[in-house]
């Protein structure tokens, strides 16, 4: 059974920064790409980076020089360094596993950025 496991939202002040976990289980880790995705109230879920198996990235706009996106194959983990947060990050953020077919999502975790 595959399971994405997300952990590390909660509420941040504007400015502050946070750093997301997503523990993979039920699948080879090394043979996917792995992806955070974020959905704010009201919009459609989006791209945030994605880390693939030879570790090259893509950000989206938005988070560019603000965010970090990595991964540990030992640990069957990917990671999401937030920094300069802002009110506009606001949102349920969602990990995701991609490749061999396959495509599948953890249940998401709230990140509220706010005074």
């Amino acid at each position: 059974q595959v399971q994405l496991v997300e952990s590390g939202g909660g509420l941040v002040q504007p400015g502050g920064s946070s750093r997301l976990s997503c523990a993979a289980s039920g699948i080879t880790f090394s043979a996917y790409a792995m992806g955070w995705y974020r959905q704010a109230p009201g919009k459609q879920r989006e791209l945030v980076a994605r880390i693939n198996r030879g570790l090259g990235t893509i950000y989206a706009d938005s988070v560019k020089g603000r965010f970090t996106i990595s991964r540990d194959n030992a640990k069957n983990t990917v990671y999401l360094q937030m920094n300069s947060l802002k009110p506009e990050d606001t949102a349920v953020y969602y990990c995701n596993a991609g490749g061999l077919g396959s495509d599948y999502w953890g249940k998401g975790t709230l990140v509220t950025v706010s005074s």
